[in-house]
């Protein structure tokens, strides 16, 4: 008779090991052929190929793997569909930060050798999340795995855009977005990230010579380089110091032109001088108030970081360099009032933390109205619910 004895320790990582080898021999997270039976499938939001996981993984994925393996024991043809996202500019910051180490760049191997590169990396270090999901016990069919680069569905997204391009529902056009200048992309608003505390920065307030008659109007700003894309300056309708300067042209400082002074209600009475520089091209707020009152959009910083457009001398320079140098030639021209502290929180790109520039871009939208209608109308007649029903306002 074999002696078996318990070891003093729960081997746990062994033992599940051992277990989840012996379920996936034996199939039993594959769908059962069973035509009389109910299909029951939820595919799996793809986690980053990049990525590891986090808390907010082990959450959902226990609850998808909770309803599989309910519905599974309820003789339902039951498939958990995996996969992982190609995450393409996360993708290609880890890869960029290797080539970097290796004292190139995705520039220097050019665009067939960068893109072979990335694939290497993936089919190399990109399924660490899958196997971390194995480790938590995901009964996914992984014989099935699909990576959203994949031949098939990238075909699929050719044709569905093909689709909703020719029904009207996905235009083109040119919009203030968040860019970063390392990456060489659009950020959405959660990527474009807040720091958690404020940074010093400075309140630079900077003269506006009248056109016509003697004085000026003095705007204040955390970005004095921008002033070389101002379109307007502009005043609250209701703050009485600035009255008779509505409709009246100043000079743009630095430059040979000259813009308005504009009323607008979003201007701030208290902040600074209670006057507004706008520069459409590059703030968002000054960009709604550009589309209000027709101004032009003057780009004046491009994807790179560097001045670009009507200039002058600053065209080239890095947008911090070239903040530097205006301030010293506001001075020069006795133009700069006074600088004063002012906390500030700049927006980072989440990945590589440059501090983002919002800049004019050609991008593609959706229509989303049109798609949204049917969903809402699901959830309001109760063909899908959403549960708590609490959620659903936000939903609407």
């Amino acid at each position: 008779m074999v002696n078996k004895q318990l070891p003093k320790n729960f081997e746990f990582a062994k033992a599940e090991k051992q277990w989840y080898q012996y379920w996936e021999q034996k199939g039993f997270f594959k769908p059962r052929d069973k035509t009389d039976a109910k299909n029951y499938c939820i595919v799996i939001p793809p986690p980053n190929v990049t990525g590891v996981l986090h808390i907010g993984h082990a959450l959902n994925n226990t609850l998808q793997d909770i309803l599989i393996r309910y519905h599974r024991m309820l003789g339902e043809n039951t498939l958990w569909q995996p996969g992982t996202d190609h995450a393409g500019i996360a993708t290609q910051y880890v890869v960029e930060k290797e080539l970097q180490k290796e004292g190139t760049s995705r520039r220097q191997l050019g665009r067939e050798k960068f893109i072979a590169r990335v694939w290497k990396w993936k089919e190399e270090k990109g399924g660490a999340i899958i196997e971390q999901l194995k480790r938590l016990g995901a009964s996914c069919d992984w014989s099935r795995t699909r990576f959203t680069m994949d031949e098939g569905l990238s075909a699929a997204v050719r044709e569905v855009f093909v689709r909703l391009y020719e029904e009207g529902l996905i235009y083109r056009g040119k919009y203030l977005v968040n860019w970063c200048t390392s990456c060489g992309t659009a950020l959405s608003q959660l990527e474009a990230e807040l720091g958690e505390s404020d940074e010093q920065g400075q309140l630079w307030y900077i003269r506006y010579p009248l056109v016509q008659g003697q004085g000026y109007v003095t705007v204040a700003t955390t970005r004095p380089e921008t002033l070389l894309g101002d379109t307007a300056v502009a005043v609250n309708p209701e703050d009485d110091r600035y009255q008779k300067l509505i409709g009246k042209m100043v000079r743009l400082p630095c430059t040979d032109r000259t813009i308005p002074v504009i009323a607008d209600a979003y201007v701030d009475k208290e902040f600074g001088t209670g006057a507004l520089k706008i520069t459409p091209a590059h703030d968002f707020n000054d960009y709604e108030i550009g589309l209000r009152h027709k101004l032009d959009l003057v780009q004046v910083i491009d994807t790179e970081g560097k001045m670009t457009g009507p200039v002058g001398k600053y065209r080239g320079m890095d947008r911090f360099d070239c903040r530097k140098l205006i301030v010293e030639d506001l001075q020069a021209q006795g133009l700069l009032e006074k600088i004063s502290p002012y906390p500030v929180r700049p927006a980072r790109c989440y990945r590589c933390k440059t501090v983002v520039e919002p800049t004019l871009s050609e991008q593609w939208f959706v229509k989303v109205r049109p798609l949204a209608e049917p969903a809402i109308d699901a959830v309001k007649t109760g063909r899908s619910r959403i549960i708590p029903e609490s959620e659903a306002k936000k939903y609407f």
